[in-house]
Formats: C-alpha cells, sequence, structure tokens
C-alpha cells in the first residue's frame, strides 16, 4: 500500500474558502502518470500537484501538476501553494527552483514577522509568445455575449503564454459579468483549430488602470471557470506592457472568481529582458485540509 500526505490550500486569498483551492500531494514517485491523473480527477479541483525529488540536485523540488483531465507544463496558483506547503514544512525556506515541464520556475517564500509562510511569489518560465488572433465572434460565442462586447481597440483576442497558452481578450466591464460558456460554442473553437490541441481556454479582463477584473473559462478541461489563473494573468500582464513600447515595466493588481464567490487577488508584474517580456506573480495563501492518500497496488 502506497501513502502520501496531502494538504490543500486556497490560494491567491488571506481568507480561507476563499481564491483557488489546490491540493498538494507529497511525493509519489512511484505513481504512474495515469495514477495522478486519477487522484487529480478524485481530488476535483482546478489542479492538483505531486511534490517530488528534483531530477537535478541543484534543484528545489520537481512539480508535476494535473488538472482534472490532464497533465499541465505550468500553472501559476499550484506553484505558488505548493510553494506555501513547502515552506510551512521547512521554516528556513526562503527561495525555492521548481522543476516543471515548461522550464524552471524561481520561487520566493513570503513569511510574515514571526517567519510563518503565508504566500509566496514566482517568476513565469518563459517570456511571453503571442501567437494567432480570434475573431471577436468565437469569443463571443463561446461566451454567449455580443461581439460588439469585445473591446478590440487595444488588440485583438490572442493566443498568448509564459508557459501555459489561453486566449486573451478584453471585454467591457459589464459584459464581463454576463459572460456564460457555451460547451458547443468551445468544441466548434477548438475543432476549427486543431493545431491548439485538446486546449481552448479563454481569459477575458476589464481593465481600470492598473486595476484589472478578470475571468477565465476552460470547460473543455473541466474547468467551467477558475478561480484564479496565474498561468493566464501572467501572459496578459505582459500583454499588456507589450502594448507600451515607451514603458519598461508594469504592475498590476488582478481581481478573479468575484462571480463564483471565491474572490482572488494576484500581483502581478511584467517587465522587458533581453529574453523577452517576463512576469512574476504574487499571492498570499491559506492552509484548509490535511490528510492522507493511500493507494493499493493495485491502483498505483
Amino acid at each position: 500500500m502506497v501513502v502520501l500526505p496531502f494538504s490543500t490550500v486556497d490560494v491567491f486569498t488571506q481568507a480561507r474558502f476563499g481564491g483557488n483551492p489546490l491540493a498538494v500531494v507529497i511525493g509519489g514517485e512511484e505513481l504512474d502518470t495515469k495514477t495522478m491523473q486519477a487522484v487529480a480527477a478524485e481530488f476535483n479541483l482546478s489542479e492538483t500537484t505531486f511534490l517530488l525529488a528534483p531530477m537535478n540536485a541543484a534543484n528545489t523540488a520537481r512539480v508535476r501538476i494535473f488538472s482534472r483531465t490532464t497533465e499541465m507544463p505550468f500553472a501559476g496558483h499550484p506553484m505558488v501553494g505548493t510553494a506555501f506547503v513547502l515552506a510551512q514544512q521547512r521554516p528556513d525556506l526562503a527561495f525555492a527552483t521548481f522543476e516543471v515541464p515548461a522550464g524552471i520556475v524561481r520561487v520566493q517564500i513570503e513569511r510574515d514577522a514571526d517567519g510563518a509562510a503565508i504566500g509566496a511569489s514566482i517568476d513565469a518560465p518563459q517570456p511571453l509568445s503571442l501567437g494567432e488572433t480570434v475573431a471577436a465572434e468565437v469569443i463571443a460565442r463561446a461566451l454567449q455575449i455580443e461581439p460588439a462586447d469585445v473591446v478590440t481597440t487595444n488588440h485583438l483576442p490572442s493566443v498568448a503564454s509564459n508557459g501555459n497558452p489561453f486566449i486573451i481578450a478584453e471585454l467591457s466591464g459589464e459584459a464581463l459579468t454576463r459572460c456564460a460558456p457555451s460547451m458547443s460554442a468551445f468544441r466548434d473553437a477548438l475543432d476549427a483549430r486543431p493545431h491548439l490541441g485538446s486546449r481552448f481556454s479563454v481569459h477575458v479582463y476589464s481593465r481600470d488602470g492598473q486595476t484589472i477584473r478578470a475571468r477565465m473559462f476552460a470547460p473543455l478541461a473541466g474547468t467551467w471557470e477558475d478561480p484564479a489563473t496565474g498561468s493566464a494573468n501572467a501572459p496578459l500582464a505582459c500583454l499588456l506592457l507589450s502594448l507600451d513600447p515607451e514603458a519598461e515595466q508594469a504592475s498590476f493588481q488582478i481581481h478573479q472568481g468575484v462571480e463564483m464567490g471565491r474572490p482572488s487577488l494576484l500581483h502581478v508584474e511584467a517587465r522587458r529582458t533581453p529574453e523577452g517580456i517576463l512576469a512574476t506573480l504574487r499571492g498570499s495563501c491559506v492552509p484548509v485540509m490535511r490528510g492522507e492518500l493511500t493507494l493499493d497496488d493495485k491502483d498505483a
């Protein structure tokens, strides 16, 4: 029998039952990918991580990230939440490097005056990359709003990534509250773009200066709506910086999950570097549950 400890934490919040919940399983090298995916489906959260020994001893840990349906190369709230769980176990930990499929994620632990872990900031593993644009009509149909609700004066809806691709679109503030994903429209949009693989995840936002309200929908991956999406808000901040050629950096406060009753706050900074536009995410965490995952040999 395999027995592995796990913790759940709420990420990008200072209030329990807010933010985005995450399950962190400690260990699991003996589990195959199919079993890890089954465990993630059992938790039924946006993501579940497995905290493993690093491949390179110079790094702190290797982290595998699973949504309800697939393994992910990078995701923001799992990195912040996993770092928080590890920092609770290691009171001396100030910095960490995580190996994920998208690259190396550098982490800085945040602690209160008594030394207790309260959150973390992470550097996205890749610079901003921009892909194809998507017609406003496609976004409107997917979210059951009007094409005129999609704001295209600043940029067209575009595929953007810092390690995990999303279609990012600006909406009017009022339209943002009316979004209701259509599963059939999401399927049609992906069927028309087989080169995107299995992902057609839409991140929409409205902006008031450096304050942003955002929502993310990925129903094809089992996440009807996500309370806080670090790997989508990182390229959003980078995309906005790319639109201002005079600026070297930009900082944003991003509110997400409000419509779901799980308000989240993400602090995101984008900056120009010789490697491209990079992002740093920062957020607080709250511990919720601890327990043990038990698997029979036939399960693992």
